[in-house]
């Protein structure tokens, strides 16, 4: 089963894994597009990509997709909106163990925001 990649839109305009992307350098770029294209071809499916649930309950259904390059780490977490797509919400390259607070609140405010905005939708 194929899904569809979406990158979540902030209000005014702005779309961040793509702000994210377009600031590493070309190479690594390379490798965190081929990452989004193997969670587009293969979802969630953790023998395919390399992907994790975010841990505790404030978090539910937020999932990290993690890239490793030349001993650099980024993150870019998505959720899954539908049963065939997938909403990439935002990314930071890592320079600590644990994620920051700040990064899984950003993420858990935009996936609210995406939430909120297309159930006014329907």
């Amino acid at each position: 089963m194929s899904w569809v990649v979406e990158y979540y839109q902030k209000g005014n305009g702005r779309i961040p894994v793509y702000d994210f992307l377009l600031s590493l350098p070309p190479k690594m770029r390379a490798k965190a597009l081929r990452e989004i294209d193997l969670l587009e071809e293969y979802g969630t499916n953790p023998n395919e990509v390399n992907t994790a649930f975010i841990e505790g309950q404030r978090y539910k259904g937020i999932r990290e997709l993690r890239i490793r390059f030349a001993g650099d780490i980024s993150r870019i977490f998505y959720f899954t909106y539908s049963s065939e797509a997938i909403v990439l919400l935002s990314a930071f390259l890592k320079k600590t163990m644990k994620t920051p607070q700040t990064e899984l609140d950003r993420a858990l405010t935009y996936m609210k925001d995406f939430e909120r905005r297309h159930s006014d939708e329907t």
